[in-house]
């Protein structure tokens, strides 16, 4: 997990790239680096564990 202050310069620079609009935003990359999950306010931690768990079965 990444925790990226928004107002730093990285935070900046990345809030950019994957158009992050809101606060907290809540990204999941897959192992190729693609966006597999999006998720804008609190997070759905259910959710999020039953994507990680199903990247991870994909996982040779």
């Amino acid at each position: 997990m990444l925790r990226l202050d928004l107002l730093s310069g990285v935070g900046r620079e990345a809030a950019r790239t994957y158009e992050v609009r809101i606060v907290p935003t809540t990204l999941l990359f897959d192992g190729e680096g693609r966006i597999v999950l999006r998720e804008t306010g609190l997070p759905d931690a259910e959710r999020f564990r039953a994507r990680v768990t199903e990247l991870t079965a994909q996982t040779p």
